[in-house]
Protein backbone atom coordinates (compact mmCIF):
# COMPACT_ATOMS: atom_id res chain seq x y z
CA UNK A 1 0.00 0.00 0.00
CA UNK A 2 1.21 3.33 -0.80
CA UNK A 3 0.81 5.36 2.39
CA UNK A 4 2.68 8.45 1.33
CA UNK A 5 0.11 8.88 -1.78
CA UNK A 6 -2.88 8.91 1.06
CA UNK A 7 -0.61 11.36 3.40
CA UNK A 8 -0.33 13.98 0.40
CA UNK A 9 -4.25 13.62 -0.28
CA UNK A 10 -5.27 14.17 3.19
CA UNK A 11 -2.97 16.79 3.46
CA UNK A 12 -4.12 18.79 0.28
CA UNK A 13 -7.77 18.30 2.05
CA UNK A 14 -6.76 19.81 5.32
CA UNK A 15 -4.52 22.94 3.86
CA UNK A 16 -7.67 23.67 1.04
CA UNK A 17 -9.93 23.60 3.91
CA UNK A 18 -8.45 25.58 5.88
CA UNK A 19 -7.84 28.59 3.42
CA UNK A 20 -11.17 27.86 2.27
CA UNK A 21 -12.13 28.83 5.97
CA UNK A 22 -10.15 31.57 5.94
CA UNK A 23 -11.07 33.04 3.40
CA UNK A 24 -14.72 33.03 3.82
CA UNK A 25 -14.48 34.19 7.77
CA UNK A 26 -15.45 37.67 7.24
CA UNK A 27 -18.65 36.38 5.48
CA UNK A 28 -19.82 33.91 8.60
CA UNK A 29 -21.70 35.48 11.06
CA UNK A 30 -20.16 36.58 14.49
CA UNK A 31 -21.85 34.21 16.91
CA UNK A 32 -20.86 30.83 14.89
CA UNK A 33 -22.35 28.57 17.62
CA UNK A 34 -25.72 29.31 19.90
CA UNK A 35 -24.83 29.19 23.57
CA UNK A 36 -25.19 26.21 25.84
CA UNK A 37 -29.36 24.88 25.99
CA UNK A 38 -28.71 23.07 28.88
CA UNK A 39 -31.86 24.88 30.71
CA UNK A 40 -33.52 26.29 27.24
CA UNK A 41 -36.62 23.65 27.77
CA UNK A 42 -37.38 25.36 30.70
CA UNK A 43 -37.59 28.94 29.60
CA UNK A 44 -41.17 30.29 28.08
CA UNK A 45 -41.11 33.70 26.35
CA UNK A 46 -43.85 35.53 27.68
CA UNK A 47 -45.89 36.94 24.83
CA UNK A 48 -45.97 40.53 25.96
CA UNK A 49 -42.47 40.76 25.49
CA UNK A 50 -43.07 39.53 22.02
CA UNK A 51 -46.07 42.31 21.41
CA UNK A 52 -43.65 44.55 22.85
CA UNK A 53 -41.33 44.02 20.65
CA UNK A 54 -43.48 44.10 17.58
CA UNK A 55 -45.17 47.72 18.80
CA UNK A 56 -42.49 49.53 20.14
CA UNK A 57 -39.41 47.80 18.58
CA UNK A 58 -38.62 50.77 16.15
CA UNK A 59 -39.76 53.63 18.57
CA UNK A 60 -36.41 55.42 19.54
CA UNK A 61 -36.46 58.30 22.04
CA UNK A 62 -33.80 61.05 22.54
CA UNK A 63 -31.40 60.73 25.15
CA UNK A 64 -32.21 63.41 28.08
CA UNK A 65 -30.59 61.08 31.25
CA UNK A 66 -27.27 60.19 30.40
CA UNK A 67 -25.62 63.66 30.26
CA UNK A 68 -27.99 64.84 33.11
CA UNK A 69 -27.48 65.07 37.10
CA UNK A 70 -30.20 63.65 39.41
CA UNK A 71 -31.50 65.89 41.77
CA UNK A 72 -33.51 64.39 44.63
CA UNK A 73 -36.45 65.61 46.35
CA UNK A 74 -36.39 66.35 49.98
CA UNK A 75 -38.32 63.18 51.55
CA UNK A 76 -39.59 63.82 55.86
CA UNK A 77 -36.65 65.84 55.78
CA UNK A 78 -34.41 63.63 54.00
CA UNK A 79 -31.94 63.64 51.12
CA UNK A 80 -29.37 61.79 49.41
CA UNK A 81 -26.71 63.53 47.56
CA UNK A 82 -27.39 64.15 43.90
CA UNK A 83 -26.24 61.55 41.29
CA UNK A 84 -24.25 61.26 38.25
CA UNK A 85 -26.07 58.77 35.46
CA UNK A 86 -23.16 56.58 35.57
CA UNK A 87 -23.00 56.20 39.46
CA UNK A 88 -26.68 56.19 39.91
CA UNK A 89 -27.76 54.03 42.79
CA UNK A 90 -30.81 56.22 44.03
CA UNK A 91 -31.21 55.72 47.64
CA UNK A 92 -33.55 58.34 47.87
CA UNK A 93 -36.22 56.96 46.79
CA UNK A 94 -36.00 54.17 49.67
CA UNK A 95 -36.12 56.50 52.56
CA UNK A 96 -39.29 54.90 53.48
CA UNK A 97 -38.11 51.87 53.11
CA UNK A 98 -34.91 52.61 55.01
CA UNK A 99 -37.12 54.03 57.86
CA UNK A 100 -39.00 51.04 58.68
CA UNK A 101 -36.11 49.35 58.64
CA UNK A 102 -34.59 52.08 61.27
CA UNK A 103 -37.85 51.30 63.35
CA UNK A 104 -37.17 47.48 63.86
CA UNK A 105 -33.68 48.23 64.40
CA UNK A 106 -34.00 51.03 67.35
CA UNK A 107 -37.72 50.14 68.82
CA UNK A 108 -38.67 46.67 68.02
CA UNK A 109 -42.09 47.87 66.32
CA UNK A 110 -43.45 46.42 63.56
CA UNK A 111 -42.05 43.81 60.66
CA UNK A 112 -40.75 44.75 57.03
CA UNK A 113 -41.80 42.60 54.05
CA UNK A 114 -39.95 42.73 50.87
CA UNK A 115 -41.50 41.01 47.43
CA UNK A 116 -38.35 39.37 45.31
CA UNK A 117 -39.83 39.33 41.56
CA UNK A 118 -37.58 37.45 39.21
CA UNK A 119 -36.89 35.33 36.51
CA UNK A 120 -34.65 31.90 36.24
CA UNK A 121 -31.66 34.07 37.87
CA UNK A 122 -33.80 33.64 40.90
CA UNK A 123 -34.73 29.94 40.28
CA UNK A 124 -35.15 27.49 43.33
CA UNK A 125 -34.79 30.76 45.82
CA UNK A 126 -31.05 31.01 44.49
CA UNK A 127 -30.17 34.82 45.55
CA UNK A 128 -33.10 35.40 47.10
CA UNK A 129 -32.46 32.63 50.09
CA UNK A 130 -29.21 34.52 51.16
CA UNK A 131 -30.42 37.78 50.51
CA UNK A 132 -32.99 37.24 53.35
CA UNK A 133 -30.76 35.37 55.50
CA UNK A 134 -28.67 38.35 55.31
CA UNK A 135 -31.63 40.43 56.13
CA UNK A 136 -32.97 38.08 59.06
CA UNK A 137 -29.43 38.02 60.49
CA UNK A 138 -29.35 42.02 60.46
CA UNK A 139 -33.06 42.48 61.73
CA UNK A 140 -34.44 39.70 63.12
CA UNK A 141 -37.29 36.90 61.48
CA UNK A 142 -37.98 33.23 61.29
CA UNK A 143 -39.68 31.76 58.36
CA UNK A 144 -39.36 31.69 54.31
CA UNK A 145 -42.53 33.70 53.22
CA UNK A 146 -45.10 32.87 50.64
CA UNK A 147 -44.72 29.76 49.04
CA UNK A 148 -47.11 29.03 45.97
CA UNK A 149 -49.35 26.09 45.88
CA UNK A 150 -47.41 24.20 43.34
CA UNK A 151 -44.21 25.41 41.55
CA UNK A 152 -41.64 24.07 38.44
CA UNK A 153 -38.65 24.89 40.40
CA UNK A 154 -39.97 23.29 43.83
CA UNK A 155 -37.09 20.07 43.49
CA UNK A 156 -34.13 22.17 42.99
CA UNK A 157 -35.07 24.79 46.59
CA UNK A 158 -33.00 23.87 49.00
CA UNK A 159 -34.71 26.39 51.64
CA UNK A 160 -37.67 24.83 51.47
CA UNK A 161 -38.58 21.08 50.92
CA UNK A 162 -42.08 21.45 48.71
CA UNK A 163 -44.38 18.13 46.78
CA UNK A 164 -47.47 18.09 45.54
CA UNK A 165 -50.18 15.91 44.05
CA UNK A 166 -50.75 15.63 40.47
CA UNK A 167 -54.13 16.98 39.86
CA UNK A 168 -53.88 20.91 40.37
CA UNK A 169 -54.59 23.14 37.34
CA UNK A 170 -52.36 25.83 37.11
CA UNK A 171 -52.77 29.36 35.57
CA UNK A 172 -49.61 31.94 35.17
CA UNK A 173 -49.77 35.11 33.98
CA UNK A 174 -46.74 34.41 31.23
CA UNK A 175 -49.14 31.95 29.16
CA UNK A 176 -52.61 32.83 30.32
CA UNK A 177 -53.82 36.50 29.53
CA UNK A 178 -57.71 36.20 30.75
CA UNK A 179 -57.78 33.45 34.12
CA UNK A 180 -60.87 32.05 34.96
CA UNK A 181 -59.67 34.06 38.13
CA UNK A 182 -57.22 36.66 39.19
CA UNK A 183 -53.83 35.83 39.44
CA UNK A 184 -52.15 36.28 43.03
CA UNK A 185 -49.51 38.29 44.06
CA UNK A 186 -46.90 35.34 42.47
CA UNK A 187 -48.36 35.77 39.52
CA UNK A 188 -50.32 32.26 39.64
CA UNK A 189 -53.58 30.87 40.39
CA UNK A 190 -53.87 27.27 41.85
CA UNK A 191 -57.76 25.32 41.14
CA UNK A 192 -57.91 21.72 43.31
CA UNK A 193 -59.12 19.10 40.94
CA UNK A 194 -60.37 16.59 43.30
CA UNK A 195 -63.24 14.87 41.24
CA UNK A 196 -61.38 11.80 42.11
CA UNK A 197 -58.64 12.52 44.45
CA UNK A 198 -58.14 14.33 46.83
CA UNK A 199 -55.66 17.57 45.68
CA UNK A 200 -52.83 18.20 48.27
CA UNK A 201 -49.99 20.04 49.12
CA UNK A 202 -46.63 19.62 51.79
CA UNK A 203 -44.01 21.52 52.84
CA UNK A 204 -41.27 20.40 55.02
CA UNK A 205 -38.97 23.26 56.50
CA UNK A 206 -35.04 22.02 56.11
CA UNK A 207 -32.22 23.10 57.96
CA UNK A 208 -31.93 26.92 56.45
CA UNK A 209 -31.12 29.28 58.58
CA UNK A 210 -33.55 31.29 60.44
CA UNK A 211 -36.02 29.01 58.57
CA UNK A 212 -35.79 25.70 60.38
CA UNK A 213 -39.34 25.85 61.12
CA UNK A 214 -42.84 26.85 59.27
CA UNK A 215 -43.76 29.30 61.20
CA UNK A 216 -47.87 30.10 61.43
CA UNK A 217 -48.84 28.48 58.24
CA UNK A 218 -51.62 30.09 56.50
CA UNK A 219 -53.07 29.48 53.55
CA UNK A 220 -54.39 32.41 51.17
CA UNK A 221 -57.02 32.02 48.33
CA UNK A 222 -60.13 33.72 46.50
CA UNK A 223 -63.40 33.90 46.33
CA UNK A 224 -66.13 31.72 45.31
CA UNK A 225 -69.57 30.13 45.25
CA UNK A 226 -68.62 26.99 46.70
CA UNK A 227 -69.05 27.08 50.11
CA UNK A 228 -68.60 23.41 50.68
CA UNK A 229 -64.35 23.39 50.21
CA UNK A 230 -62.63 22.11 53.27
CA UNK A 231 -59.37 21.77 54.19
CA UNK A 232 -57.46 18.71 56.56
CA UNK A 233 -54.30 18.10 57.78
CA UNK A 234 -52.70 16.11 60.53
CA UNK A 235 -51.04 17.80 63.49
CA UNK A 236 -49.70 15.23 66.05
CA UNK A 237 -52.33 12.40 66.47
CA UNK A 238 -54.93 14.67 65.34
CA UNK A 239 -56.92 15.32 61.66
CA UNK A 240 -58.13 18.60 62.08
CA UNK A 241 -60.37 19.94 59.68
CA UNK A 242 -61.06 23.38 58.41
CA UNK A 243 -64.10 24.90 56.82
CA UNK A 244 -62.96 27.58 53.86
CA UNK A 245 -65.09 30.49 53.59
CA UNK A 246 -64.42 32.35 49.92
CA UNK A 247 -66.19 35.03 50.30
CA UNK A 248 -63.92 38.16 50.08
CA UNK A 249 -61.09 39.10 46.96
CA UNK A 250 -59.01 37.73 49.37
CA UNK A 251 -59.07 35.44 52.34
CA UNK A 252 -56.73 33.90 54.78
CA UNK A 253 -56.86 30.63 56.88
CA UNK A 254 -54.55 30.19 59.51
CA UNK A 255 -53.97 26.61 60.50
CA UNK A 256 -51.44 26.99 63.23
CA UNK A 257 -50.61 29.60 65.44
CA UNK A 258 -47.65 27.90 66.00
CA UNK A 259 -44.09 26.89 64.26
CA UNK A 260 -44.77 23.38 62.77
CA UNK A 261 -41.34 21.24 61.13
CA UNK A 262 -44.26 20.22 58.72
CA UNK A 263 -47.29 20.29 56.88
CA UNK A 264 -49.27 18.13 54.48
CA UNK A 265 -52.56 20.19 53.80
CA UNK A 266 -55.85 17.97 51.84
CA UNK A 267 -58.12 20.26 49.73
CA UNK A 268 -61.84 18.36 49.57
CA UNK A 269 -64.70 19.57 47.38
CA UNK A 270 -62.45 23.14 47.08
CA UNK A 271 -63.04 23.15 43.02
CA UNK A 272 -63.74 26.57 41.41
CA UNK A 273 -62.25 27.88 44.34
CA UNK A 274 -58.88 30.23 43.52
CA UNK A 275 -56.11 29.26 45.50
CA UNK A 276 -52.27 31.47 45.54
CA UNK A 277 -50.74 29.65 47.83
CA UNK A 278 -48.79 29.82 52.00
CA UNK A 279 -47.19 32.03 54.21
CA UNK A 280 -44.30 31.04 56.46
CA UNK A 281 -43.72 33.92 58.82
CA UNK A 282 -43.27 34.92 62.99
CA UNK A 283 -44.65 38.47 62.57
CA UNK A 284 -41.32 39.98 63.28
CA UNK A 285 -37.84 41.46 61.84
CA UNK A 286 -38.02 40.89 57.75
CA UNK A 287 -39.27 38.48 55.40
CA UNK A 288 -38.91 38.59 52.07
CA UNK A 289 -40.80 36.86 49.47
CA UNK A 290 -39.58 35.14 46.18
CA UNK A 291 -41.61 35.41 43.35
CA UNK A 292 -39.80 33.50 40.57
CA UNK A 293 -40.97 32.45 37.16
CA UNK A 294 -38.57 31.21 34.58
CA UNK A 295 -38.94 32.96 31.01
CA UNK A 296 -40.04 36.10 32.89
CA UNK A 297 -39.27 39.28 31.20
CA UNK A 298 -41.25 41.54 33.88
CA UNK A 299 -43.30 42.83 31.61
CA UNK A 300 -46.53 40.15 32.71
CA UNK A 301 -46.19 42.37 36.13
CA UNK A 302 -48.76 44.91 34.18
CA UNK A 303 -51.10 42.84 34.05
CA UNK A 304 -51.93 42.65 37.56
CA UNK A 305 -55.43 43.08 39.07
CA UNK A 306 -55.23 46.42 41.36
CA UNK A 307 -58.02 45.55 43.36
CA UNK A 308 -56.44 42.14 44.03
CA UNK A 309 -52.75 43.62 44.79
CA UNK A 310 -54.65 45.59 47.22
CA UNK A 311 -56.06 42.98 49.04
CA UNK A 312 -53.23 41.16 49.17
CA UNK A 313 -51.25 44.52 50.16
CA UNK A 314 -53.65 44.81 53.19
CA UNK A 315 -52.79 41.09 54.27
CA UNK A 316 -48.90 41.36 53.79
CA UNK A 317 -47.89 44.86 53.93
CA UNK A 318 -45.27 44.98 51.52
CA UNK A 319 -41.89 47.98 52.01
CA UNK A 320 -39.98 47.11 49.20
CA UNK A 321 -40.88 45.30 45.65
CA UNK A 322 -37.74 44.00 44.10
CA UNK A 323 -37.30 43.50 40.33
CA UNK A 324 -34.69 41.44 38.48
CA UNK A 325 -34.60 40.55 34.96
CA UNK A 326 -32.66 40.42 31.91
CA UNK A 327 -31.99 37.17 31.05
CA UNK A 328 -34.52 36.77 28.69
CA UNK A 329 -34.64 40.05 27.07
CA UNK A 330 -31.35 39.57 25.77
CA UNK A 331 -30.57 38.89 22.00
CA UNK A 332 -34.06 39.57 20.34
CA UNK A 333 -32.26 41.20 17.25
CA UNK A 334 -31.93 44.55 18.51
CA UNK A 335 -28.99 46.66 20.69
CA UNK A 336 -32.03 49.07 20.86
CA UNK A 337 -34.34 48.64 24.03
CA UNK A 338 -36.23 51.89 24.60
CA UNK A 339 -39.10 49.97 23.79
CA UNK A 340 -38.00 47.65 27.19
CA UNK A 341 -37.30 50.74 29.20
CA UNK A 342 -40.68 52.41 27.90
CA UNK A 343 -42.98 49.20 28.87
CA UNK A 344 -41.04 48.52 32.01
CA UNK A 345 -41.50 52.48 33.66
CA UNK A 346 -45.08 51.80 32.84
CA UNK A 347 -44.87 48.65 34.81
CA UNK A 348 -43.56 49.71 37.93
CA UNK A 349 -46.10 52.77 37.77
CA UNK A 350 -48.32 49.63 38.07
CA UNK A 351 -46.74 48.38 41.00
CA UNK A 352 -47.34 51.96 42.45
CA UNK A 353 -50.80 51.75 41.90
CA UNK A 354 -50.89 47.96 43.27
CA UNK A 355 -49.03 48.68 46.45
CA UNK A 356 -49.61 52.02 47.82
CA UNK A 357 -46.37 53.20 49.19
CA UNK A 358 -44.11 50.84 48.71
CA UNK A 359 -40.47 51.36 47.17
CA UNK A 360 -38.78 50.00 44.30
CA UNK A 361 -35.64 48.22 43.77
CA UNK A 362 -34.18 47.68 39.97
CA UNK A 363 -31.44 44.68 39.62
CA UNK A 364 -30.06 45.27 36.50
CA UNK A 365 -29.29 42.19 34.18
CA UNK A 366 -26.02 40.58 34.81
CA UNK A 367 -22.74 39.67 32.71
CA UNK A 368 -23.45 37.10 30.10
CA UNK A 369 -21.37 35.52 27.87
CA UNK A 370 -21.68 34.65 24.25
CA UNK A 371 -18.98 32.87 21.72
CA UNK A 372 -17.48 35.38 19.24
CA UNK A 373 -15.13 34.27 16.70
CA UNK A 374 -14.53 30.89 18.95
CA UNK A 375 -14.02 33.41 22.24
CA UNK A 376 -16.17 33.40 25.48
CA UNK A 377 -16.82 37.60 25.37
CA UNK A 378 -19.73 39.65 26.75
CA UNK A 379 -22.95 39.47 25.00
CA UNK A 380 -22.87 42.83 22.78
CA UNK A 381 -26.73 43.22 24.58
CA UNK A 382 -25.73 43.52 27.98
CA UNK A 383 -24.54 46.69 28.43
CA UNK A 384 -27.64 48.67 26.18
CA UNK A 385 -30.11 46.43 28.06
CA UNK A 386 -28.09 47.45 31.40
CA UNK A 387 -28.51 50.88 30.54
CA UNK A 388 -32.09 50.95 29.59
CA UNK A 389 -32.99 49.46 33.06
CA UNK A 390 -31.30 52.07 34.69
CA UNK A 391 -33.09 54.66 32.85
CA UNK A 392 -36.11 53.28 33.89
CA UNK A 393 -35.33 52.86 36.78
CA UNK A 394 -34.76 56.79 37.47
CA UNK A 395 -37.65 57.58 35.21
CA UNK A 396 -39.67 55.63 37.61
CA UNK A 397 -37.97 56.88 40.48
CA UNK A 398 -36.88 53.43 41.95
CA UNK A 399 -33.71 52.51 43.14
CA UNK A 400 -30.94 50.54 41.46
CA UNK A 401 -28.41 47.71 41.61
CA UNK A 402 -26.06 47.46 39.03
CA UNK A 403 -24.50 43.59 39.00
CA UNK A 404 -23.11 43.84 35.80
CA UNK A 405 -20.50 46.30 37.40
CA UNK A 406 -20.15 44.99 40.64
CA UNK A 407 -19.23 41.65 39.40
CA UNK A 408 -16.22 42.96 37.18
CA UNK A 409 -18.21 44.21 34.40
CA UNK A 410 -16.70 43.48 31.00
CA UNK A 411 -15.65 40.19 30.58
CA UNK A 412 -16.50 38.93 33.90
CA UNK A 413 -19.02 36.27 33.77
CA UNK A 414 -16.21 34.17 31.87
CA UNK A 415 -14.26 34.79 34.86
CA UNK A 416 -16.88 33.51 37.44
CA UNK A 417 -17.38 30.58 35.18
CA UNK A 418 -13.61 29.78 34.89
CA UNK A 419 -12.86 30.48 38.80
CA UNK A 420 -11.97 27.24 40.90
CA UNK A 421 -14.66 26.97 42.67
CA UNK A 422 -16.88 28.02 39.97
CA UNK A 423 -19.32 30.43 40.89
CA UNK A 424 -21.28 30.27 37.56
CA UNK A 425 -22.81 27.25 35.20
CA UNK A 426 -21.93 26.23 31.86
CA UNK A 427 -24.18 28.28 30.01
CA UNK A 428 -22.49 31.35 31.05
CA UNK A 429 -25.65 33.16 31.88
CA UNK A 430 -27.12 31.64 35.28
CA UNK A 431 -25.14 31.56 38.57
CA UNK A 432 -24.56 28.38 40.87
CA UNK A 433 -24.96 28.29 44.49
CA UNK A 434 -21.44 30.03 45.41
CA UNK A 435 -22.20 32.54 42.59
CA UNK A 436 -26.05 33.09 43.76
CA UNK A 437 -24.66 33.99 47.45
CA UNK A 438 -22.18 36.02 46.76
CA UNK A 439 -24.63 37.95 44.37
CA UNK A 440 -27.16 38.52 47.10
CA UNK A 441 -24.47 39.85 49.35
CA UNK A 442 -23.43 43.00 46.52
CA UNK A 443 -27.36 43.30 46.94
CA UNK A 444 -27.73 43.80 50.95
CA UNK A 445 -24.20 45.26 50.84
CA UNK A 446 -25.37 48.17 48.51
CA UNK A 447 -28.87 48.51 50.62
CA UNK A 448 -27.18 47.62 53.99
CA UNK A 449 -24.83 51.13 53.09
CA UNK A 450 -27.43 53.38 52.06
CA UNK A 451 -29.44 52.59 55.17
CA UNK A 452 -26.11 53.29 57.35
CA UNK A 453 -26.12 56.60 54.81
CA UNK A 454 -29.51 57.28 55.74
CA UNK A 455 -29.16 56.96 59.66
CA UNK A 456 -26.10 59.93 59.70
CA UNK A 457 -28.47 61.75 57.55
CA UNK A 458 -31.36 61.30 60.00
CA UNK A 459 -29.55 62.58 62.47
CA UNK A 460 -28.53 65.87 61.04
CA UNK A 461 -31.93 66.40 59.51
CA UNK A 462 -33.68 69.80 61.07
CA UNK A 463 -36.50 68.88 63.63
CA UNK A 464 -40.24 69.59 62.33
CA UNK A 465 -41.53 72.66 63.64
CA UNK A 466 -44.51 72.45 66.72
CA UNK A 467 -47.90 73.08 65.63
CA UNK A 468 -49.86 74.24 68.30
CA UNK A 469 -52.34 71.37 69.74
CA UNK A 470 -55.69 73.22 68.70
CA UNK A 471 -55.26 73.82 65.38
CA UNK A 472 -54.74 70.47 64.38
CA UNK A 473 -57.80 68.20 63.46
CA UNK A 474 -56.86 64.78 63.10
CA UNK A 475 -59.63 62.68 61.17
CA UNK A 476 -60.30 59.28 62.74
CA UNK A 477 -60.06 57.24 59.53
CA UNK A 478 -56.38 58.46 58.44
CA UNK A 479 -54.96 56.60 61.29
CA UNK A 480 -53.60 52.96 60.51
CA UNK A 481 -54.78 50.47 63.04
CA UNK A 482 -52.46 47.37 63.63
Amino acid sequence: MNTSKYFIQALIVVVFSTLSFLAFKTFLPKKIFPESTANSKNIVVDSLLLEALAEDGAIKEKDTLSNKTIDFKVVNGIKFPDETFDEYKGNQYLVTFFEKLFQLETKKQGNVRIAYFGDSMTDGDLIVKDFRTYLQERFGGQGVGFVNITSESASSRSSLTHEFSGNWKTQSYLKVKRPSRAFGVNGHVFFANDTSNVAWVKYKATKTKFASELPKPTLFYGSSSNKNGKVFYTVGSDTIFKKLSPNNTLNTLTLSEGNLKNIKVNFSKADSIPFYGFNFDDGKGVHVDNFSNRGNSGLPLGTFDTATMKAFHAKLGYDLIVLQYGANVLNYGTLDYTWYEKRMTKVVNHLKECFPGVSILIISTADKSTKYDLEMKTDSAVVPLNTAQKRYAIKSEASFVNIYTLMGGDGSMVKWVDEVPAKANKDYTHFNHRGAKEVANMIFNQINQGYETYKNLRKKRKPATPVKRDTVAVKKDSIHEE
